[in-house]
């Protein structure tokens, strides 16, 4: 069924879909009709679920913890301060290696306070121990928090996943959605039956203390898990491609990047006007490319390696800042390409911070600028490219 849909309706969509039984629910612009469409839902019949009003964005992800625990199937949703708030609760569900959902409106941290969008709230959570999925689309958010329960409950995972989708630009807007069938969705995600869950039959400690002698391996095998997920997700896009018809690349989702000489680097929506500048320079014969991300956490260290392999220069956009240093995804990328033979040039840009609008001639002003800096190179003038700031 093919409906009109904004991001947030799309994600309610997707977790009534997924048959999730306990949501616990605190409203923060601007995902707070997510959680009032599934409220709808459930009035209505059209959901079994119980809805949990709590106070606090901590009280809603220690509510989906308790009952996650129990092998109950959840969702919660927040956005920027909602989500700092829930800081403590982020380690406690990783650390226990509780396998729920949490679609993240993405909006701007205060102060100076702002509604608007950038990726400073999810990406400031990068070390708590969750999976971070950045969508483009509401399509791809609908079927991102499909992918999300299967990746998350995966024995060899169990870690719990961020799907993040950029405030307004997407959670607010309206596209046309196919919307899978409830049975086919069944096919793909039976009921969750974990193998350890709180039972008074059996009883199960959760969050017990360790000393020096065992924290370590707690630790050492929550890593491993996210290592592993990288091919989880990978394959878990691929299973649903299959069912579904749609892919979305797994980890990364390259564009023009073979034999591309300069390749821009995102995530999120400014994908979508990336596609386009990228069309219109190559009409114009330029050798560039693009490549979005779509896993921050775990990082796709091979796969960004293998799609950026021959390029010259990597320009990485970045709605975020690790203040005193540069953006985060810029320093992820330079990482992760240090040591490889021939490896391009890396410049980072930070722009679209507080919901400024990141434009077409913005993008293509980068692009021209690394560009001139591959030309300068050609003429054995030596490949220098500097990074940039968005006022």
């Amino acid at each position: 069924m093919r409906v009109y849909l904004n991001g947030n309706e799309a994600v309610a969509t997707a977790v009534r879909l997924a048959r999730a039984e306990v949501v616990a629910a605190y409203p923060i612009t601007p995902q707070s009709t997510i959680v009032e469409k599934i409220a709808e839902y459930i009035a209505d019949g059209s959901m079994a679920a119980d809805y949990i009003r709590v106070e606090s964005e901590h009280a809603a992800l220690a509510a989906c913890y308790g009952a996650a625990v129990t092998g109950t199937r959840v969702f919660t949703a927040t956005s920027s301060q909602g989500l700092a708030y829930m800081f403590e609760m982020l380690h406690y569900v990783s650390g226990c290696r509780v396998p729920l959902v949490m679609a993240v409106a993405n909006r701007g941290l205060a102060a100076p306070w702002t509604i608007w969008a950038d990726h400073q709230d999810a990406i400031a959570c990068r070390d708590t121990g969750w999976i971070q999925l950045y969508v483009e689309t509401a399509q791809e958010a609908l079927d991102t928090c499909l992918q999300a329960y299967k990746i998350a409950a995966h024995p060899e995972v169990l870690t719990p996943v961020m799907v993040c989708l950029d405030g307004y630009v997407l959670s607010h807007t309206e596209e046309i959605v196919d919307v899978p069938e409830q049975e086919a969705v069944d096919g793909f995600l039976p009921p969750y039956r974990p193998e350890y869950a709180v039972d008074p039959a059996r009883p199960m400690v959760f969050g017990i203390g360790a000393g020096p002698e065992l924290y370590p391996a707690f630790k050492y095998y929550q890593h491993q898990a996210m290592l592993r997920a990288q091919e989880v997700i990978e394959d878990v896009d691929g299973e649903f491609a299959a069912l579904f018809g749609r892919s979305y690349g797994g980890l990364v989702d390259p564009y023009y990047c073979d034999g591309a000489e300069v390749i821009l680097v995102l995530m999120g929506a400014t994908a979508g006007t990336a596609r386009e500048v990228v069309d219109d320079l190559r009409r114009q014969g330029e050798p560039v490319g693009f490549l979005r991300l779509r896993s921050f956490r775990p990082f796709p260290v091979a796969a960004l390696r293998a799609a950026l392999a021959g390029t010259r220069v990597v320009a990485v956009l970045d709605r975020d800042c690790s203040f005193g240093y540069e953006g985060v995804l810029a320093t992820e990328v330079k990482a992760a390409l240090q040591g490889v033979p021939g490896a391009p040039v890396v410049a980072g840009f930070t722009g679209g911070l507080g919901g400024r609008d990141i434009r077409p001639e913005d993008l293509a002003g980068i692009f021209r600028h690394c560009l001139e800096a591959v030309r300068h190179r050609n003429r054995g003038e030596g490949l220098v490219v500097s990074g940039g700031w968005q006022k």
